[in-house]
C-alpha cells in the first residue's frame, strides 16, 4: 500500500481527463488511429471509465479517463479517485488541467484509493501512482492521506487489539513521532484525580483493559485548540445491553478518538503554529458486578449529578469529564468528535459528519472548508427549547431522555453543559463507510476532520 506520489518519472503514463461535454471536440482532434482505437473500446467519459491507448507499437501511449459532468461528479466524491481504482499498475502524470480548486483534493482522493486494510489477511494490491501534479504541496497532501490512513487502521482493527491500553500506545507513538507529551491516568487513580465518569463507565472492564485519559500536548506557542475524542473501545451497552446486531460494529464506537488523532497527526507533521491538547477518554463498556446500573446517580467532574437512564449512553458520560477539563484550560477552540447517536445517523445518513455550534463564524468557515476539500459536514442545532428533555427531577442531568425524540440534540446539549461557554463545535460522526466508494472502502473512515484542518487558519487566525 503505497499512499505517497511517485517521484518524478520519465516513463510515467500521461494522463488525459475528459468531461463529458469536452469529449466530442477532444475525440475529433485526435489522430484516426486513436479515433478507431477509442470508439473500439465503446469508451464514455462517464466518472470512473478509464482505459489506456497505444501508439503504433502497441505500447501503452496514454491513460484515458472519464469525469463525467457536473451532475454525476456531485453525485460521486473525488471522481479522479473512482478511475484511479480501474487503471493497471504503473506510474501516471497529468495531462490535463483541472481546476485549481479541485486539484488538492482530487490529488489526495489518488493517494487515499491506494488505503488497504491488511493486518489479518494479505491481499495483494498493486496501484496506479500518481506524480505530483505542479502546484500542489506533496507534504501538505501525503500528511493528510497518512492521517486519515491512521484515522481508519484504528478504526477497522478489531476490538480485540484495540483496547483501551492499545489506543494509548497508538497516541503515544504519535506524540513521540513529532515531540509532544503524553499523561495518561488509569484506572482507580481516575477516581482520585476526580474522573468518576470516566471510571464508572470503564471500571466493568478486565484490569488489562481499564479505563484511562489520555492527554496528549504539542506546541508552546500560539492559539488553544483541544480536541477531546470518544475512545469506547467496545461498547456492549452495559447492562442495557445491546443486540446481537446491534452489537456488531462496535470496535468503531472509538471512532472520534481515531479521527481526533488523524487530525492532531495532520496538525503535527504539518506544524500548524498552535498549541494542540488531545483528550481521549479510554474506556471498554463491559459488563460484570461491577457495572454502573440504569437508575444509578453518578457525579461528574464539574459536580453535576447525572441520572442514568440508559447503560448504552455512555459516550457523553465519559465526554462530559473530559469536556470539563478541557474548559479549565480555557481553549481558543474547544472540538469533540464521537460516535454518539443512531438518532444522527438517522437524520443524515452516513456519508455527512454532522455537527453543532452557536458560532455562527465557525459554522462559515467550516463549511466553505467542507466544500473545498470534499469532506462534508451539516450543522444540527443546539435547540435550547430541548433542555427540559434532559433535566430529571432527582438530578442535574439525564443521560438518556425518554421518547427518543431529537436523540442526537439532546445528547449534544448534554456535552455542551460541560464545555462550559467556551467557543465549542461538537461532531456526532459514524465513522464507517458501509459500503465501497472512490477512494473510501468499506470500513472506518475518518468524518471532518479535513474540513476541520482546512478550517483552522481561519477559526483561530494562524
Amino acid at each position: 500500500m503505497s499512499m505517497t506520489f511517485a517521484s518524478s518519472d520519465a516513463d510515467a503514463l500521461p494522463l488525459h481527463v475528459v468531461h463529458q461535454g469536452e469529449f466530442g471536440s477532444w475525440l475529433s482532434a485526435q489522430p484516426q488511429v486513436v479515433k478507431n482505437w477509442i470508439e473500439a473500446q465503446d469508451f464514455t467519459p462517464a466518472v470512473g471509465k478509464a482505459i489506456l491507448v497505444p501508439d503504433k507499437t502497441g505500447n501503452p501511449a496514454f491513460a484515458l479517463i472519464g469525469y463525467g459532468n457536473a451532475l454525476t461528479r456531485s453525485r460521486t466524491r473525488l471522481p479522479l479517485a473512482a478511475a484511479a481504482a480501474n487503471l493497471p499498475q504503473g506510474t501516471y502524470t497529468l495531462a490535463t488541467t483541472l481546476p485549481d480548486g479541485d486539484l488538492e483534493t482530487e490529488t489526495l482522493g489518488w493517494l487515499l484509493s491506494a488505503y488497504l486494510f491488511d493486518r489479518y489477511k494479505y491481499k495483494p494490491h498493486k496501484s496506479a501512482r500518481l506524480v505530483c501534479p505542479p502546484g500542489v504541496d506533496s507534504a501538505r497532501v501525503e500528511a493528510i492521506a497518512a492521517a486519515e490512513a491512521l484515522t481508519r487502521n484504528l478504526i477497522n482493527t478489531p476490538a480485540s487489539d484495540m483496547g483501551p491500553a492499545d489506543l494509548e500506545v497508538a497516541a503515544q507513538k504519535l506524540a513521540s513521532r513529532y515531540e509532544g507529551a503524553v499523561n495518561v491516568i488509569t484506572g482507580d487513580a481516575l477516581l482520585k484525580q476526580n474522573f468518576p465518569l470516566v471510571h464508572a463507565v470503564g471500571r466493568a472492564a478486565d484490569r488489562p483493559r481499564a479505563p484511562r485519559l489520555i492527554d496528549l500536548r504539542w506546541g508552546t506557542q500560539g492559539p488553544k485548540l483541544t480536541v477531546v475524542g470518544k475512545g469506547v473501545c467496545f461498547d456492549t451497552g452495559g447492562l442495557n445491553l445491546k443486540p446481537g446486531a446491534s452489537m456488531a460494529l462496535m470496535k468503531k464506537d472509538m471512532g472520534g478518538a481515531a479521527t481526533a488523532m488523524g487530525l492532531a497527526h495532520m496538525i503535527m507533521a504539518l506544524q500548524l503554529p498552535i498549541q494542540l491538547r488531545l483528550l481521549i477518554p479510554a474506556v471498554e463498556n463491559s459488563v460484570s458486578a461491577n457495572s454502573f446500573r440504569p437508575g444509578d446517580i453518578l457525579t461528574s467532574r464539574e459536580g453535576m449529578t447525572i441520572e442514568v437512564n440508559n447503560t448504552d449512553a455512555e459516550g457523553r458520560l465519559v465526554l462530559a469529564d473530559a469536556l470539563t477539563l478541557a474548559s479549565e484550560d480555557s481553549p481558543d477552540l474547544l472540538v469533540s468528535i464521537a460516535t454518539l447517536t443512531g438518532a444522527a445517523r438517522v437524520a443524515v445518513g452516513p456519508d455527512l459528519a454532522p455537527y453543532f455550534c452557536d458560532d455562527t463564524e465557525v459554522c462559515h468557515a467550516l463549511e466553505h472548508a467542507a466544500e473545498l476539500v470534499s469532506d462534508p459536514v451539516w450543522r444540527l442545532p443546539f435547540w435550547s427549547a430541548y433542555e427540559k428533555m434532559i433535566e430529571p427531577e432527582i438530578a442535574d442531568l439525564d443521560n438518556a431522555p425518554s421518547g427518543g425524540f431529537g436523540g442526537s440534540i439532546t445528547a449534544a446539549l448534554f456535552l455542551r453543559r460541560f464545555a462550559q461557554n467556551q467557543r465549542y463545535v461538537h461532531f456526532d460522526i459514524y465513522g464507517w463507510n458501509p459500503s465501497n466508494a472512490p477512494a473510501r472502502p468499506k470500513g472506518g473512515v475518518g468524518m471532518g476532520a479535513r474540513a476541520l484542518f482546512q478550517a483552522l487558519p481561519n477559526l483561530l487566525a494562524i
